[in-house]
């Protein structure tokens, strides 16, 4: 597959009158024949493309620009919550083999690193499972979604009791599939598949429970990650006959999906890029989007945001979604999402909107989500980690091999997350029923059972001076901020990490000093704290090991606080000293 080799009609290539008199339906046509031409549409790196958007629809102070975002401050119920679980559920969770199933059934062979391929074992599952992809493709998984058994009230109480304290719903991934009663996108929840509002039942339940409201969203990259939907095989009885990706409505007569497009679904009216890139590098093979692939993405998720009014907004992309092409989509989603917040809440911007990969400039004006990784050190603006206990989609492997995160790793990453001044958003896969299996139930009852002890220590809380101590913060060998990181880091009970609560006028802060693990001496040492210590001048009242069902022996000097433990533990994971500050004059 090769790039056209004609260039592509960008945005600089239009008559003035086209850049600055374009409207909604004059796009409309002109989008339509873009797509029936072998070009592209597109709008160059920091280009505005206000022609296409027209006026932010929300009023308010944010404009669509970085200095205007700037002006953000992440509100205080993001700060306090710490905790919250996600939903990442959609059609892919039917074959239960996990992520990006849609995009590898298309392909029979994967590429490695050295050059070499490997065969597909999604390929293979879908080719014995359902039958070739000529015939059964990915839309068909869609219609064979069905959630007969989900209890999202059910499954909250759980979560709540589990400490959460948001809840997140996957509202698209990269297969392009609307979670929601969406009006531009037909390839829905409420019209295929499950026909219910998975993100209106989701947002209904959790708020219902006192929990803040999340959505996620992916579908930027459906554009070149449904790529592979174009091939065919290159050997075998159907060698050369096409996958189902360039299916059109007039394909659909005498179909389940009649009246439906499937290119509304997989967007593949555009010649490939050579590679699939995720930061549309045109350079490195990848396809460009066209500009009404990009306003049917804005036009998608301003009627999420404007139909569910999310707390919080999680984009799957580095920077803003198409950054790249162009950053306008996602600067004028985020000043529209901030500007309706203050609309909901009289004035107070109650939204969090999350991407990846920010400078230390784009923190101010965006939350940083690290996917399955973690921070360095604590930052200065609040932040979040999301990982999952097990693959992204569900993955039946994973539980047969009994391969989930523990509730012990969950919690010593959750410590280490809030002492960074952090949040953790953990997912729980959800199978194709709608219900979780009985060892992802036990992972989160576990999870609650700690937090039933421990959770004082992490909800309202913020950094203590310094996040922590220990081998696993020595310089040499730290693991370095980022995404994929996780997993990496092995604690033991020297390993401390920090918390405290905002100190009042009344009374100076509680500090929490969690040790990663259990000390087999039966004492732990907090060399931060020892007498005279810079970071904590002050005298010590009272140290209490949470959980405990006697009170502990304490001793601080000059190599530290030294507290007596003994044997018995009050709690499987990370184990918390409560500390109180002797109050000055008393």
């Amino acid at each position: 597959m090769q790039l056209p080799d004609s260039p592509p009609l960008t945005h600089d290539k239009l008559p003035m009158k086209c850049k600055t008199d374009i409207g909604r339906t004059a796009f409309g046509v002109l989008a339509h024949l873009a797509l029936a031409l072998p070009l592209t549409f597109v709008a160059q790196a920091g280009e505005p493309i206000e022609p296409l958007l027209g006026d932010v629809a929300a009023k308010g102070p944010f404009k669509p620009t970085w200095e205007s975002l700037a002006k953000y401050q992440c509100p205080e119920w993001f700060k306090d919550a710490k905790f919250g679980i996600w939903a990442h559920w959609t059609a892919q969770c039917v074959p239960e083999q996990g992520d990006w199933y849609a995009q590898q059934m298309y392909q029979a062979s994967l590429p490695q690193k050295d050059g070499s391929a490997k065969p597909s074992p999604d390929y293979n599952f879908h080719v014995n499972t359902y039958g070739h992809p000529s015939k059964v493709g990915f839309k068909d998984i869609d219609n064979m979604w069905h959630a007969e058994r989900w209890d999202p009230e059910k499954l909250i109480a759980l979560y709540k009791r589990a400490g959460a304290q948001y809840f997140v719903s996957l509202a698209n991934h990269h297969d392009n599939f609307d979670n929601w009663d969406s009006a531009y996108q037909p390839w829905n929840s409420v019209k295929i598949g499950p026909k219910r509002d998975i993100v209106g039942e989701w947002s209904k339940a959790a708020r219902a429970a006192g929990l803040r409201f999340g959505v996620s969203v992916h579908a930027s990259h459906a554009w070149s990650w449904f790529e592979p939907s174009q091939g065919s095989d290159s050997t075998g009885p159907l060698a050369g006959v096409p996958y189902d990706g360039k299916l059109t409505k007039a394909d659909g007569k005498g179909t389940w999906w009649e009246g439906l497009d499937p290119q509304d679904l997989y967007a593949q009216n555009h010649t490939p890029g050579k590679r699939f890139i995720w930061d549309w590098n045109r350079d490195n093979g990848s396809s460009i989007p066209d500009a009404a692939y990009m306003r049917k993405f804005y036009d998608r998720t301003i009627d999420l945001v404007d139909k569910y009014k999310p707390d919080l907004l999680y984009f799957d992309d580095n920077i803003l979604p198409f950054h790249g092409v162009t950053d306008e989509v996602g600067l004028h989603i985020a000043a529209h999402y901030y500007n309706a917040s203050m609309q909901w809440h009289d004035g107070r911007n109650e939204a969090v909107m999350t991407a990846k990969k920010l400078d230390e400039n784009q923190r101010k004006c965006l939350v940083w989500d690290i996917e399955r990784g973690v921070a360095d050190r604590a930052e200065p603006f609040a932040w979040q980690t999301d990982t999952c206990i097990g693959d992204w989609h569900y993955r039946r492997s994973i539980y047969e091999r009994n391969s989930y995160k523990s509730p012990v790793l969950v919690m010593q990453m959750l410590a280490d997350i809030v002492s960074k001044n952090g949040n953790l958003l953990l997912s729980v896969p959800v199978r194709a029923d709608g219900t979780i299996d009985d060892k992802e139930i036990a992972v989160v009852e576990g999870i609650a059972a700690w937090m039933d002890i421990n959770r004082e220590a992490i909800f309202d809380t913020r950094p203590f001076v310094v996040c922590g101590e220990g081998p696993s913060l020595n310089k040499e060998t730290m693991i370095k901020a980022g995404n994929f990181n996780e997993g990496k880091q092995k604690y033991s009970a020297a390993d401390i990490r920090f918390t405290t609560t905002p100190a009042t006028t009344i009374n100076p802060s509680t500090l929490y000093a969690i040790a990663m693990d259990w000390p087999e001496d039966g004492k732990i040492a907090v060399k931060t704290l020892a007498k005279g210590s810079p970071q904590y001048p002050g005298e010590i009242a009272s140290v209490e090991l949470l959980g405990a069902k006697a009170p502990v022996k304490w001793e601080r000097g000059q190599e530290g606080l030294v507290v007596t433990v003994g044997t018995v533990r009050p709690c499987q994971g990370p184990c918390v000293l409560k500390i109180t500050p002797a109050i000055s004059g008393k």
